[in-house]
């Protein structure tokens, strides 16, 4: 009955990849930065740390690693590439509440990409964030709105059923 009414069906709404470099030096960060151009042919931010911690050796305001936010297109195909590097297999714990957050332990793994002795051996995070027609009545400016939150909430099943219709993934237990 959901297949019927064009409002219930959801899509990809952003993607958010998110490479982390910790408490290393601030090259890192600029390495993980050319790393997400390297994926993604976007630029990327960088991360910055929220609060001072001596025993991770930060400083507030310190480089900590770089995030890229990517939609509609380049959001579908950098999940595509994400999931095939990880056998487009996800963890149960993957999906949760409008989103799939999983890991890929090395960029290596994705097809086409080789290793650059300059960038090292990093991994990432991938989160991708679904929604469905009608969410921007509740974030424009003029004549907002609420929406219920039946509408706004997308059930781990759909999810699943949108994984494996358009990317081929199975879940892993």
């Amino acid at each position: 009955m959901a297949d019927d009414n064009k409002m219930r069906s959801i899509y990809l709404d952003k993607v958010v990849i998110n490479i982390g470099t910790g408490s290393a030096s601030e090259d890192a960060a600029d390495n993980a930065r050319a790393l997400i151009k390297k994926l993604t042919n976007h630029e990327a931010g960088y991360a910055f740390s929220k609060r001072r911690d001596p025993e991770l050796k930060l400083r507030q305001g310190q480089k900590i690693g770089a995030v890229a936010t990517l939609r509609k297109e380049d959001a579908y195909d950098l999940l595509k590439r994400a999931l095939d590097a990880n056998n487009n297999q996800l963890g149960e714990n993957a999906i949760s509440r409008n989103s799939v957050n999983f890991g890929v332990k090395e960029y290596i793994y994705f097809a086409g990409v080789k290793y650059d002795p300059k960038i090292g051996i990093l991994g990432m995070n991938i989160n991708a964030a679904f929604a469905r027609k009608g969410k921007r009545v509740e974030t424009r400016k003029r004549k907002r709105s609420n929406v219920s939150i039946k509408h706004r909430d997308i059930s781990r099943d759909e999810i699943v059923g949108y994984l494996e219709k358009n990317f081929k993934v199975t879940l892993a237990k």
